[in-house]
C-alpha cells in the first residue's frame, strides 16, 4: 500500500478502519483507567510523607533488644518479664531479664506487651492476585491441566494492597499458590516485605500442588445443542478413573525422567518433570486439594504407593478418615473455619469444629485463610474460631505457627521464637487469635515494618472528612 492509498479507500474500507480506531481508544482509554484506579489512593492522598500507604523498610542494621513483654514460644514455653535480642535479621538470645544488651543496640521497652511468632498462612494467593474484577490484576491460574513447573514467587507483586491488611492482621509469611488444572504448581514461601519478589521469597519451589478429581462431580457438557451443535462436536468428560491414571501416568514419566538424569543419560530437557524432582525425592510436601471420604482415601493410596511427602488440603470431610490419616501421618490444611456447612444433615458448626475433632482424633493440622488474597488477614480469627468450639488455644495458635511451617519445609527459620531463626514476630495487647488484641508493632526478619495498609489509610482520611464536616455544622 502506497502512501495515497488511505484517500482511495472505499466505504467498506473506511468503516474497517474507524472501527480499529475506535477499538484502539477504548483499549488506551481502558488502560488509563485501570491506572487511575490502582493510583488512586496515591492521588487521593495529601502531599506529605503520610502519603505512602505502606513504606518498605531497609534490612536490619543494628540490634534490637524487645525487654519486659511475655514471650510466646510456641515450641519452648511462656516466658515472663521476657527478653528478644534481634541482629542481622535473626533472634540471637531470648530469655529473662538477665539477658545481656549488645553493644550500640535499640532498646525497647514491651512491658505489659505479649510476642508471638509472626502468623503463616500456609494456602494464600497474596501478591498473585489484586481485583477480581480486573484479570490483568490476577495471576493465579495457567492454561493446560499439568503446570508443576509454575512458580507463583515470580509473579508476586510486592507493591499488592493485600499485604499491609495482611500484615495488619498478624500473617507475616504466606504460601503464594497457583491453582487451576490437575497439577497446579509449586506454593512459594513469602516474607511479607521487601522491595520485589527476590526479597520476598523465602522457598521458591516448597510444594508442590495436585487438584484430586472429585468421582462425585457431574459431567460437564462440551458443544451444546447436539451432537454437532454450534459448539461442534461434544467432547465426553473424563471419567475420575481416567483423571486418576494421568495423574499416574505424568508422576510416572516425571519419575522415569528422574531416573535418567540420576543415571547420567542423555534426555531432551523437560521443565515439568525437573520441577517434580524435589517432590519425587520426598524434598519439598506433595499438596493434594481433597475434601470427600473418597478423594483423600484415593489420595492417601497413591501418595503412600508414589513414596511422597503427602498433606491434604481443604479436608472438609476429614474427620470421617480421622484414623487413617494419623495412623498414615498425613497432616491436613484446613482451608477454612468460618464456613457454613455445605449439607442438609450437618449442624451449624460442623465446619467450626473441624480442628477440635481432628485434634481429639490426633490428627495433624494447620489452619488457613480462604485462598483469596482478600480473605488472608482472617487467618487468625479462623484459628480463634477454632478456639470459641472446643479447640485448646494453645493448639489453635500452633497450627497456623510452627504447624504451618513443619508442613511446609520452612520450620528452621520461622514458626516458633527460638535463637537462630528469622526474627519475624508481633508485639501484641494480647492473643492475635481474638479480634479484640491490637498488634502494635510487627518485625519481618528484624525489620520493624511500616504498619500503615491501605484500609487505616481510608479509614484516616474519611475520619477526617467527618471532622470537617462537623466543624462546618457547628460553625
Amino acid at each position: 500500500m502506497t502512501l495515497n492509498t488511505a484517500t482511495t479507500m472505499n466505504g467498506t474500507d473506511r468503516r474497517t478502519s474507524r472501527s480499529l480506531r475506535q477499538g484502539v481508544t477504548r483499549v488506551a482509554t481502558r488502560a488509563m483507567a485501570f491506572a487511575l484506579i490502582a493510583a488512586a489512593p496515591m492521588l487521593l492522598a495529601p502531599a506529605t510523607s503520610t502519603a505512602q500507604v505502606r513504606m518498605t523498610v531497609a534490612p536490619q542494621s543494628q540490634p534490637v533488644v524487645l525487654r519486659g513483654a511475655t514471650i510466646h514460644t510456641v515450641t519452648q514455653g511462656v516466658i515472663e518479664n521476657g527478653t528478644i535480642v534481634m541482629e542481622a535479621g535473626k533472634i540471637t538470645a531470648i530469655g529473662g531479664a538477665d539477658i545481656a544488651t549488645p553493644r550500640a543496640a535499640k532498646v525497647v521497652d514491651v512491658t505489659g506487651k505479649h510476642i508471638y511468632p509472626g502468623l503463616i498462612d500456609a494456602y494464600s494467593t497474596v501478591g498473585i492476585t489484586e481485583i477480581g474484577s480486573v484479570d490483568v490484576s490476577n495471576d493465579i491460574t495457567e492454561l493446560g491441566d499439568f503446570n508443576p513447573n509454575v512458580r507463583a514467587e515470580v509473579a508476586v507483586n510486592a507493591e499488592s494492597r493485600h499485604i499491609g491488611t495482611t500484615r495488619s492482621a498478624g500473617v507475616l509469611v504466606a504460601f503464594s499458590t497457583p491453582g487451576g488444572g490437575v497439577i497446579s504448581g509449586l506454593s512459594s514461601a513469602m516474607s511479607l516485605e521487601g522491595w520485589t519478589w527476590e526479597e520476598m521469597s523465602m522457598k521458591g519451589a516448597a510444594a508442590l500442588n495436585v487438584n484430586w478429581p472429585n468421582p462425585n462431580a457431574r459431567p460437564r457438557t462440551f458443544g451444546g445443542g447436539g451432537p454437532f451443535g454450534r459448539g461442534g462436536p461434544q467432547v465426553p468428560p473424563k471419567s475420575y478413573d481416567e483423571q486418576v491414571q494421568a495423574i499416574k501416568g505424568f508422576f510416572a514419566e516425571a519419575r522415569a525422567y528422574s531416573d535418567a538424569v540420576a543415571a547420567g543419560q542423555s534426555v531432551r530437557s523437560d521443565s515439568r518433570y525437573a520441577a517434580m524432582i524435589p517432590a519425587l525425592k520426598g524434598e519439598i510436601p506433595v499438596i493434594v486439594a481433597a475434601d470427600g471420604v473418597s478423594q483423600i482415601n484415593d489420595a492417601i493410596t497413591w501418595g503412600k504407593a508414589e513414596g511422597l511427602r503427602l498433606v491434604i488440603r481443604g479436608g472438609q470431610n476429614a474427620i470421617h478418615v480421622a484414623e487413617r490419616l494419623k495412623a498414615e501421618n498425613v497432616p491436613v490444611i484446613l482451608t477454612s473455619t468460618m464456613a457454613a456447612p455445605e449439607k442438609d444433615y450437618e449442624g451449624y458448626d460442623d465446619r467450626y469444629r473441624a480442628a477440635a475433632r481432628l485434634h481429639a482424633a490426633g490428627v495433624k493440622f494447620a489452619i488457613a485463610g480462604g485462598a483469596g488474597g482478600l480473605y488472608s488477614y482472617r487467618l487468625p480469627w479462623e484459628a480463634g474460631v477454632a478456639v470459641a468450639f472446643g479447640l485448646p488455644e494453645e493448639e489453635a495458635l500452633k497450627s497456623v505457627t510452627i504447624n504451618a511451617a513443619e508442613f511446609m519445609g520452612i520450620a528452621d527459620k520461622v514458626g516458633s521464637l527460638e535463637v537462630g531463626k528469622e526474627a519475624t514476630l508481633l508485639i501484641t495487647t494480647g492473643t492475635p487469635l481474638d479480634m479484640t488484641s491490637d498488634i502494635e508493632q510487627s518485625y519481618i526478619q528484624g525489620r520493624e515494618i511500616d504498619m500503615n495498609d491501605i484500609q487505616k489509610h481510608f479509614f484516616k482520611k474519611y475520619m477526617e472528612k467527618i471532622k470537617q464536616q462537623a466543624t462546618k455544622i457547628a460553625m
